[in-house]
């Protein structure tokens, strides 16, 4: 699209004052050029709905400043960590794994008989004492000790759980989220 001469000689000579108030804006005289920049080029690709016979510096600024306001309020939100270390302290789980994980913990928690899932469930998951858990099922608190101890046994036979070591995230993925990858 070829751009009317005297439509361009108003853009052009806005850039001056343009650049005044972006620095005024931005207190930086690198980022004030950027918004002009961008400020151009919004106007450039949007020309079709400056209206003939309207203020161009009116319209170029407000384009201007809503574009600065913009970007304002998106840096608002990020976080600069320009060496790096806010982002390493951002590591977390793949989360494919830990569905996989959990699917296969919620089956083995099912094939648990009622009485010992019921048990595990009340101490181990809804951090009950044994004596209220025992208080809860109507039973002495031997029992309960007894119902979880065997159910974490049971549980740990049918997701083939050595150790403590095993549960979790495997050895590499535990080493890379405890920084220990270098």
């Amino acid at each position: 699209m070829k751009l009317d001469p005297a439509l361009r000689d108003q853009i052009l000579s806005a850039v001056p004052s343009l650049r005044a108030f972006a620095i005024s804006l931005s207190g930086n005289v690198d980022r004030a050029d950027d918004l002009v920049q961008e400020t151009m080029l919004r106007a450039l690709a949007n020309i079709h709905s400056f209206q003939p016979g309207t203020n161009m510096n009116a319209w170029l600024f407000t384009i201007l400043r809503n574009l600065f306001r913009s970007e304002y309020r998106k840096r608002k939100r990020e976080v600069e960590d320009t060496d790096g270390t806010y982002a390493e302290q951002l590591k977390s789980h793949p989360e494919q794994l830990g569905r996989i994980e959990f699917e296969e913990f919620r089956h083995a928690l099912a094939q648990l008989p009622d009485e010992q899932r019921e048990a595990l469930i009340l101490v181990g998951a809804s951090g009950f004492s044994y004596e209220e858990a025992a208080t809860i099922c109507g039973c002495a608190v031997g029992t309960i000790k007894s119902r979880v101890n065997r159910a974490r046994n049971r549980l740990a036979r049918l997701l083939a759980v050595d150790n403590v070591d095993e549960f979790g995230p495997d050895t590499a993925t535990r080493a890379v989220l405890a920084g220990n990858d270098r």
